[in-house]
């Protein structure tokens, strides 16, 4: 007889490469930065219509994608915390990987209005309130920049909240150039300025959310999250006592902050006990910051062979 085990262990630590634990308390961050970035929002839209400035309207369409990405973001923080059901056995912990693969692509396609009503503004250039555009673009800097802060501390542990911190420093950064390009036509008169640096702005954004829309592609796809190794897992399992073989080894994300995995250890000497099982999962969690680990043993017995032998094989 080929006995199995499974064991199931979770720990309260944060770990810095990817993915960990949700960090406490940004539910309030999310709706501090809602707010503050709706408001901006509206002031942006108003004055880059009074001013005439493409780039200020630009980055209002921006700074709405970013409102928008932050309910999103702070609703899927809310629904991961809800518990497991007979019908989503793990809860809704992967709702946070949705938020930030649609935040994503919601970026990409702001990205879209935005080069081309710059590149018909290029083609025709118009005047600009420079002034207006300037002051405008400097509270932004300060609004961005102050919810960029919110995030600072957890954006190692949680997609959402690395793409919240991401998105509003290249907010401020955005609204720094804008400040620059509105001085320069101050200075010049160079209305071409205005849709440039609006392309500018389209460039920081692509930039910026590449990166995010990858990540978000590889949680979406149950790809082995960055920074854990999956060979490293495999070599960490199979130096253990008793061990001889590890396969059907999988290794995906439940959340944008945590981490499950499965695996088959063969051990011709049988069930190691339930200490072994708890000290392995407690070692994959330290090291590999694996939260949830269910592990099947086996005897290698060969009148009874594991049909998922081959790594090919799901």
């Amino acid at each position: 007889m080929a006995p199995a085990a499974a064991h199931r262990h979770e720990h309260g630590h944060e770990h810095g490469h990817g993915i960990g634990h949700e960090p406490a308390g940004y539910g309030a961050a999310f709706a501090c930065g809602f707010v503050l970035n709706l408001g901006f929002v509206a002031i942006e839209t108003v004055y880059g219509l009074i001013g005439n400035s493409v780039a200020l309207l630009a980055d209002a369409g921006h700074n709405l994608s970013d409102v928008l990405g932050l309910a999103i973001a702070g609703s899927a923080a809310l629904l991961a915390r809800r518990r497991p059901s007979h019908r989503f056995t793990y809860g809704l912990r992967s709702s946070s990987i949705l938020a930030a693969l649609f935040n994503a692509v919601v970026l990409l396609i702001a990205v879209g209005g935005i080069a081309v009503e710059a590149i018909d503004r290029l083609a025709a250039p118009a005047p600009v309130a420079s002034r207006t555009v300037m002051a405008v673009a400097a509270i932004g800097i300060l609004v961005n920049g102050a919810t960029a802060l919110l995030f600072l501390r957890g954006r190692s542990g949680d997609l959402n909240v690395r793409a919240a911190f991401q998105h509003m420093l290249a907010d401020a950064a955005v609204s720094l150039a804008v400040v620059a390009a509105g001085g320069a036509i101050l200075l010049t008169g160079w209305l071409w300025l205005d849709p440039a640096a609006s392309l500018g702005v389209a460039l920081v954004i692509v930039f910026g959310t590449w990166a995010l829309l990858r990540d978000a592609v590889n949680l979406a796809l149950h790809g082995v999250p960055p920074g854990i190794d999956s060979a490293a897992v495999r070599e960490h399992l199979g130096a253990h006592h008793g061990v001889i073989a590890v396969h059907d080894l999988h290794i995906w994300p439940m959340s944008t902050t945590e981490t499950a995995l499965t695996c088959h250890l063969v051990m011709p000497d049988g069930h190691p006990g339930d200490e072994m099982l708890a000290e392995l999962a407690h070692e994959l969690q330290e090291r590999f910051a694996i939260d949830h680990a269910t592990i099947q043993v086996e005897t290698g017995d060969p009148a009874h062979p594991c049909k998922l032998v081959p790594d090919h094989v799901v």
